[in-house]
């Protein structure tokens, strides 16, 4: 079996892989110590490799590796970033700092379509980047998504207070607010759904027929935007394959 990990600032998804590659356990916490008790109260798991993608320190990163290799006595692979993988150019100037993540999911969206896409992530910040027929990564942009917006406009702007309660009754609607919580809400979630729209009138430009992807926690409130997008939660999780993949001894 295989134990996948992707670790972000602060949660650390996993998941395991039987030989079929099917799932059979998944989740999330928030460290190393919980990721273990995780893992072990699925039950015994014959965990046989380990590979991972981190944008943590790489203080953190090592822990974590030292830890693993101590608890399974396996391998750990860690994904690095590169110029080059499964046929998708790197289009940043400086290859290393696109986030592995993002490099991650839009190289396995271009491996599952064969061809341009574009791969919206919807998380706690939103990404997009964009990769042309002949695998060539065009660039991407970020901005905040609706956690760092409302987070933002609850701390800086004195007369906004409202609870998290309130903020999720209000949420489902894209009505004009009626209340600070409203307003707040569906602000920012037509500030979002915007950029989504933008996204793509973007990429008909500069791509053409391009197949597109979203993933991240927020897809689902964009996805109605779209009903031809593809909604992947393991995008991360394909791309890792490809990075770190399993090689029976």
């Amino acid at each position: 079996m295989i134990l996948e990990l992707d670790c972000g600032n602060s949660l650390i998804k996993w998941r395991v892989l039987a030989e079929s590659q099917l799932v059979t356990a998944q989740g999330v916490v928030q460290d190393s110590d919980e990721l273990l008790a995780a893992v072990v109260a699925e039950g015994p798991l014959s965990i046989t490799f380990v590979r991972m993608v981190s944008v943590r320190s790489e203080e953190e990163i090592n822990q974590l590796v030292d830890l693993l290799r101590l608890a399974y006595e396996v391998d750990v692979a860690v994904a690095v970033p590169a110029q080059v993988l499964a046929g998708v150019v790197n289009g940043y100037d400086e290859y290393q700092r696109l986030g592995l993540d993002r490099w991650l999911a839009l190289v396995a969206a271009y491996k599952r379509s064969s061809g341009a896409v574009l791969v919206i992530d919807l998380g706690t910040a939103i990404t997009s980047d964009f990769v042309g027929p002949d695998g060539v990564h065009r660039g991407g942009f970020i901005c905040p998504g609706l956690p760092l917006m409302r987070s933002q406009l609850r701390t800086h702007t004195r007369k906004i207070r409202y609870s998290d309660d309130e903020g999720l009754r209000v949420c489902g609607s894209s009505l004009p607010g009626r209340s600070t919580a409203e307003a707040v809400e569906r602000g920012c979630l037509h500030m979002v759904r915007g950029f989504v729209a933008d996204q793509v009138s973007l990429a008909s430009e500069l791509l053409k027929d391009f197949d597109i992807y979203l993933t991240g926690g927020d897809a689902a409130m964009v996805s109605d935007l779209l009903p031809q997008a593809r909604v992947c939660s393991d995008l991360v999780f394909a791309g890792l394959a490809l990075a770190c993949p399993y090689e029976r001894g």
